[in-house]
């Protein structure tokens, strides 16, 4: 039987936040086992994760961004926008999609709430790799073969 292999998509925006979450991820899954990649946005984050999911080597995805309140409430749409997108592609496609990606609602770039961030992603980072081993560990042994 081979391992179960992971995709991990982060968001290049806010990377030295983002970037934690696959730090933690990591403490969980070996690297061996995980394909990174970066994409510009959360926003992009959805269709690449379908098109991943689409080529069925992978056992589940697990997606990385931070997305902050910019004072013109669009972040509030794009954060939806992509969860929603995320949980779309899990559904239709059947390999479980993961989301690390945070809406913060008070976020100000000083070293206080980055090292704050910073410490959280490395948390959810670890939570979403448990929680992507436990999805794995319940798929029906056929399919995991497959």
């Amino acid at each position: 039987m081979t391992l179960p292999q992971f995709a991990f998509i982060k968001a290049g925006w806010h990377a030295d936040i983002v970037d934690r979450a696959l730090d933690g991820f990591l403490t969980e899954i070996p690297i061996e086992q995980v394909t990174v990649y970066d994409v510009p946005g959360a926003f992009e984050m959805p269709m690449l994760a379908q098109k991943l999911a689409l080529t069925g080597k992978y056992d589940a995805i697990a997606c990385a961004a931070l997305v902050v309140d910019g004072g013109i409430y669009r972040h509030d749409f794009v954060a939806s926008a992509v969860v929603d997108g995320l949980m779309r592609v899990g559904l239709d496609t059947q390999v479980p999609v993961l989301s690390v990606s945070l809406t913060p609602h008070h976020f100000q770039e000083t070293d206080h709430h980055i090292a704050i961030f910073r410490e959280h992603f490395v948390q959810k980072g670890k939570e979403a790799a448990r929680a992507a081993k436990a999805l794995v560990d319940l798929q029906p042994s056929a399919e995991r073969a497959a």
